[in-house]
Formats: structure tokens, sequence, C-alpha cells
């Protein structure tokens, strides 16, 4: 099949693209590579032998959007990752995120309608579940308010999506993931983002390598176990994976509604200091680490229920966490020996 990947030279889209190629699909990336770089082709050429088909293209301008659409015939379906996504940013920049994850949406959901484009997966996240009641959450879980723009983006973008199965023919699965780290066993793909990290993992790593002077631990006064954050940490590979899963489900028509909604995590819970300890262990490098104020938009604790990721969709994470976190190191050295 044709898939088009928005925001495929990102973190985890770099990683379904070379799953899908691996599945003998077709890919056409489209990314405005404003967290991405266009080097990530040729990594994805040297792990699958084929460099996907790509074109910088705003999807928030319309214009390119319905020029995209009227160019590349033949797509069968679309996962679409491209959005902003880092929490604290979103508490401070409300209208950058409001803005982006949402006329993007908007715009590709009208190219899809415009050319019979029906098979969608779209990249959720568990932050439309804000801070939950009970753990773990399981996709019937509430919908409680988010505590930041980024989860709002996501909570609104899953009801445009939802409004849109009700009066087209378009199919769509709905994957709420929780925290994707680490990077491809070959260590030529990973998490590297433009500017400061954002995310805990590859602040971690570029503390370790030397990029950055020490890692701040946003708050120690949590009411968990040592204080500090709990996540449920995924491997990237394996999310990637249940996207090519997903998307098989639709092409086939297994799909049992027209949006059916999949959590995608381990089901266990890491606070910040354990994943810190795992980084420590796996590389043998002692991490320069200080206690920071709390960060705005953070939760305090959230983990998953898969159970039906698991039975329905036929996915389950496999690597740990000290996996994850060596694949995330690996990749880390990659980067400083042929990228000085």
């Amino acid at each position: 099949m044709k898939i088009l990947v928005t925001g495929g030279t990102g973190y985890i889209g770099a990683h379904t693209v070379v799953e899908l190629q691996q599945n003998g699909h077709e890919v056409v990336i489209i990314d405005n590579l404003s967290n991405s770089y266009p080097e990530v082709l040729l990594s994805i050429q040297k792990i699958t032998g084929i460099q996907p088909v790509f074109e910088k293209i705003e999807l928030c301008d319309p214009v390119q959007v319905d020029d995209f659409f009227r160019r590349n015939t033949g797509i069968d379906g679309v996962i679409h990752f491209a959005a902003f996504k880092a929490v604290g940013e979103s508490a401070i920049l409300p209208l950058k995120y409001y803005h982006n994850n949402l006329f993007s949406l908007i715009n590709l959901l009208k190219g899809m309608q415009d050319n019979k484009i029906n098979a969608f997966i779209f990249s959720s996240s568990c932050t439309v579940y804000g801070q939950p009641d009970h753990l773990p959450v399981d996709e019937l879980s509430p919908i409680l308010p988010s505590s930041s723009p980024y989860g709002d983006t996501k909570q609104i973008s899953e009801k445009i999506i939802s409004e849109q199965v009700k009066v087209t023919d378009l199919k769509t699965i709905l994957l709420r993931y929780f925290n994707p780290i680490g990077a491809h066993e070959s260590a030529l793909i990973g998490e590297l983002p433009i500017g400061i990290p954002n995310n805990l993992v590859p602040f971690i790593t570029q503390t370790a390598i030397g990029k950055r002077e020490c890692l701040n631990v946003f708050g120690n006064d949590y009411a968990t176990p040592d204080g500090t954050c709990i996540r449920d940490y995924i491997y990237v590979g394996d999310l990637a994976k249940a996207h090519v899963k997903a998307l098989k489900r639709i092409l086939e028509k297994k799909n049992e509604n027209s949006c059916e909604v999949f959590n995608l995590g381990t089901g266990n819970g890491f606070s910040v200091l354990e994943v810190i300890n795992s980084f420590e262990r796996v590389s043998g490098v002692k991490l320069n680490y200080r206690f920071a104020p709390r960060r705005e938009g953070d939760i305090v604790k959230i983990w998953s229920d898969c159970t039906l990721a698991n039975n329905v969709l036929g996915w389950k994470a496999e690597k740990d966490l000290d996996g994850m976190m060596l694949s995330a190191w690996n990749w880390e050295k990659h980067l400083a020996e042929n990228f000085k």
C-alpha cells in the first residue's frame, strides 16, 4: 500500500516509516522540518535499503496541502504524527500549539476527504486522560480536564476526528500512547530534538555525553514513593510496530467501528529517579542532576492498561526499561562519534 506519513522525519515518525517499509509499504513523508532533520531520510535508507519520498510541506497552509494531494494520487492510508509535543512549552506558548496542532489536522482531514482517502491512524496521547483518579487507565477511563494546552490539542483533535467519521467514510484508529523513549537498534535513528530537549531521556543522554551541564528533575515533592513524577515509558520501536498493526487492521477492514481507540504502553510506571538509575546501570555513567521546581503542566503519575491493544490489536510492548535506556545511550554515542 502507499502510505502518507506526516511528521515522518520526526522521532516516532521515522521509526514507523522504517517499520512500514520493512513490511512492504510504499511511504511518502511530508514534514516541515521544524523539529527534525532531512538527514534522517538517509538513515532510513541505510536501515531499509529504500529512501522514502519526501516533500517539505506546511500542513497549516491549506494551499500547500491541496497542492500536495493534487500531485500525489493513489494514497491508501495516512498516519498523522505532525504536531508540536512539548507539554512544558505548550504552557508557555499555548497559541503556537492550538494553531499548529489543530489547523494541521483540519487541513489534512479535508485533503483526505476531497481525495477519498479513508484509512487514518492518529497519534494521540495519554495526556487526554488528564490526572486520572484511578490507575492504571484504560480506554474507558474518563477524559478529564487536561493539565496543558498540548493535552487540550489532543483532546480536541480526537473530538474533531470522531465527528468527521460520523459524516464521511473515514475509518480511524486513535493510538493513545504513553512516553516513547529509546532508539532504533541500529543506532541510526533516535530522538534528536532541535535545541534544548523537553523530554527526559534525550536530556539524560545529552547530559551524560557532555552536551548539557546538568539535568533538572522538576519536582521531588510529589505524592509518589520517591517524590518524582511517574510515567509509563514505552520503546519507540514497539510503538512503531503498533502503528503498522493498526493500519493493517483498517486496510483489511477488521475494525469493529469507524473510530477505535487503543492505549499503547507497558502497563508499568517508573519515576524520574528510577529512569535515571536505569540509565546509570546500563551506561556505567554517573549522571549529574539536580532537583528543580515543579514544571507547569506536569501530572503526578500515570500508567496504562493495554489489555485492549494486547487482545484486539494483537500488539504487546516487548522491551524493558533497561533495554530502552541502553538503546538511547547507543544512539547518543553514535551521534557523538559521527556528527562532531
